[in-house]
């Protein structure tokens, strides 16, 4: 105890990292607050079903993403998975079309010409989404609606049109709020956005779960207590997923004579089992998004595959949502690995790995390396993700059974692992402890700016 006040107190200390964790909490503060934020036209007390409802099947997991906003709704009801699907249409034309191509390999004025494009192009799809959860909410509770919204066509237009460039303009405020965080604060900011959105249910889900529990039909006190060894060996292992590394030997040469190598340094080269991190499975799920969304538009008659990919319990669902995470885990380490720069880097500090030929041999290397080890790693991450349908089947609600794998542990594992590895940089930066002793906080690289 005294040791970790003693490490808050050099937080503290270090101006910098003061004034950014201030800003980072007052942006939290201004998003947590506009969740609460009704639209205009929409009666708060008359959403008790609409609630319900939001808290079902893929719209619950939607729902937890933005922190209630969504059921609340509220002028943030999209938060920011606008964005992270503007971010997966731009990386995937990355890879298609020449043009985005080109500026990819154009530094910093081609990110910043690609951020513009992003941010265009996410205004385009909030509008599109806001038009469908403002038909889905009138749909559903027309209650909801309060007296003024119902008489005549042009006061349904006026809403229509005024709701729509609110919940756009909440999209992009918090679009806003993210970069300010990334630019300004402390961790990636549209991934602490998602991370704040879903520990805000986690108390409301862990006291619901131990209410039922405590049921007469509920298994009591020691099912309760086993779910939650359940729950932390499952973040246990998540943990070690994000962490996990396979250390390539490398030497470095000191003197050179002739073809023979005399002395040298002999260090490693780390390649992480799952180097794109929570990229895949957040790409992923923004895609699974997509039912949903067109259920949105067409509440009553929504069938066939539309319903299968609504419920996020149902076989089909897990199946290809697993094998998105599979591809997607393959595309996003081909982005952040590659074995031509680090075969380069390795000639240029006189660096080889011992008995690989420098040049193309070492780049095959790596690059098998790399192929062999992602392939568990993608295949763990799947079954991770897929882990709530399983607690549900054991009896768990769908509430909580979010928080057994799945999306929301593992953006919340590699969110916190990333903001705690930055504050023990700025501490060792200023010879401080570290957060934790016998080690370094091992996090992961963000990626595209959205984890």
């Amino acid at each position: 105890m005294k040791s970790f006040i003693q490490t808050l107190r050099n937080i503290w200390r270090i101006k910098e990292l003061r004034e950014r964790i201030i800003l980072t909490l007052l942006m939290i503060a201004a998003f947590r607050f506009g969740s609460y934020v009704v639209l205009p036209g929409v009666n708060p007390e008359a959403l008790e079903r609409y609630t319900a409802q939001a808290q079902e099947g893929l719209l619950g997991l939607f729902n937890l993403f933005v922190g209630g906003a969504f059921s609340r709704a509220s002028i943030f009801a999209l938060g920011i998975m606008p964005y992270i699907s503007a971010s997966i249409i731009i990386q995937l034309l990355g890879v298609a079309l020449p043009y985005f191509q080109r500026l990819q390999r154009e530094g910093e004025s081609g990110r910043n010409k690609i951020n513009q494009i992003t941010r265009v192009l996410t205004v385009a799809i909030t509008m599109v989404q806001s038009v469908g959860y403002l038909v889905n909410l009138r749909a559903q509770v027309p209650e909801a609606l309060l007296p003024v919204v119902n008489p005549g066509a042009m006061s349904h237009f006026l809403f229509m049109v005024t709701n729509v460039l609110l919940l756009t303009s909440g999209t992009i405020f918090v679009m806003w709020l993210g970069e300010k965080i990334t630019e300004r604060g402390v961790g990636n900011g549209i991934s602490l956005m998602i991370t704040i959105g879903i520990l805000a249910a986690l108390p409301t889900s862990l006291a619901a779960e131990f209410e039922m529990k405590l049921g007469q039909a509920g298994g009591g006190l020691f099912l309760f207590l086993l779910e939650m060894v359940f729950l932390f060996l499952v973040t246990l292992g998540v943990v070690a997923l994000v962490q996990a590394t396979r250390r390539i030997p490398v030497q470095y040469a000191r003197r050179v004579v002739g073809n023979r190598v005399y002395g040298g340094v002999r260090q490693f080269l780390p390649i992480k089992v799952n180097a794109a991190g929570v990229m895949p499975i957040i790409f992923a799920q923004a895609l699974m998004f997509i039912p949903a969304t067109i259920a949105t538009f067409m509440p009553d008659s929504a069938s066939g595959l539309v319903a299968v990919f609504s419920d996020y319990t149902s076989f089909w669902y897990n199946l290809v949502f697993a094998i998105l995470i599979i591809i997607f885990t393959y595309f996003y380490t081909a982005v952040t690995i590659n074995p031509q720069q680090i075969a380069d880097d390795l000639k240029r500090n006189g660096g080889f790995i011992p008995g690989v030929k420098p040049g193309r041999a070492t780049v095959e290397f790596i690059d098998n390396v790399v192929s062999r080890i992602t392939l568990p790693g993608s295949i763990f991450l799947a079954l991770v993700a897929i882990m709530p349908t399983f607690a549900m089947m054991i009896g768990v609600s769908p509430a909580f059974a979010q928080f057994f794998g799945g999306t929301s542990l593992l953006i919340m594992v590699g969110v916190m692992l990333d903001t705690l590895q930055q504050i023990e940089s700025y501490l060792i930066m200023r010879h401080y402890d570290g957060l934790i002793k016998g080690g370094r906080v091992k996090g992961r690289y963000a990626m595209g700016g959205v984890i």
